[in-house]
C-alpha cells in the first residue's frame, strides 16, 4: 500500500518527513495541502487533522501528524535512520533540540520575512529571532566539527530533522558560508542517493504564486 503524505513545498516540517520517505525506499506519494489557500483551515482537513498542519502521513487506516512523530514512523517501517541502538536517546534528544530551537525559529523567521506583504513584517521580531537562530546555528555547527553526521556514523532522523528549513533559497538569515561545519554536513547530505530539493520532492512552490 503507497503511504500518502499531505504536504506542501514551502514546509520545512513537510520536507523532513518527505525527505525521510524518499531516502527510505518506501512507496509513498505527495498530496498536496495548498497552505497559502487556507486548505488546513477547511472543515475537511481539520477533520484529518484537528491541528490544523502538515505533513499528515496516511497509511491505510493509520493517520499520523507531527514530522518527529512521522520519522519514527518512518524508522519503524524501514529499518532507517534510527542510528545504532546505543545512539536512540541521542537522535531523539537532536530531534527534539531542532523542533524546539532551530526549524520552529527557522521556520517562522523566514515566514516573516517572505510569506507576508513587505508593510506587514516585523522588523524588531525578526531581529531577534536571528539573534535566537544564531545561537542554534552556532551550536550545531559546534557540533558537527569533525563529524560527518550529528549522530553516528551514518544519517539519522536527527539529520533529517535539523537540515529541514537549511535549504531553501528565500532569506531569513541563514548564510551557509558562516558555517562551514553545517555548510559541509548539508552538502554530505545533499549528494546522498535520493537526495532532493524541497522543491523537488513536494509540489508547492511560491512561484506558482508569482
Amino acid at each position: 500500500m503507497t503511504i500518502k503524505l499531505h504536504c506542501f513545498g514551502e514546509s520545512g516540517n513537510a520536507y523532513k518527513a518527505a525527505l525521510a520517505l524518499e531516502l527510505s525506499g518506501l512507496e509513498w506519494e505527495p498530496v498536496y495541502v495548498d497552505f497559502f489557500a487556507g486548505a488546513n483551515r477547511t472543515p475537511k482537513f481539520r477533520e484529518m487533522n484537528v491541528m490544523g498542519e502538515a505533513p499528515v502521513l496516511e497509511n491505510g487506516d493509520m493517520r499520523l501528524t507531527q514530522s518527529g512523530a512521522i520519522q519514527q514512523y518512518i524508522t519503524d517501517k524501514s529499518g532507517k535512520f534510527g542510528g545504532a541502538p546505543e545512539d536512540k536517546y541521542e537522535v531523539l534528544r537532536w530531534v527534539l533540540w531542532d523542533n524546539h530551537k532551530l526549524s520552529s525559529q527557522a521556520g517562522m523567521t523566514r515566514f516573516l520575512m517572505n510569506f507576508l506583504p513587505e508593510d506587514k513584517r516585523p522588523a524588531e521580531v525578526i531581529g531577534f529571532m536571528q539573534g535566537r537562530l544564531k545561537a542554534a546555528y552556532a551550536t550545531l555547527n559546534a557540533h558537527l566539527e569533525g563529524r560527518d553526521w550529528i549522530v553516528g556514523g551514518g544519517i539519522t532522523n536527527a539529520d533529517l530533522s535539523c537540515c529541514g528549513y537549511l535549504y531553501y533559497p528565500e532569506p531569513f538569515g541563514f548564510d551557509r558560508a558562516e558555517w562551514p561545519h553545517i555548510d559541509a554536513w548539508l552538502t554530505r547530505l545533499s549528494e546522498t542517493p535520493g537526495w532532493k530539493h524541497p522543491y523537488d520532492l513536494m509540489p508547492g512552490n511560491p512561484s506558482d504564486r508569482a
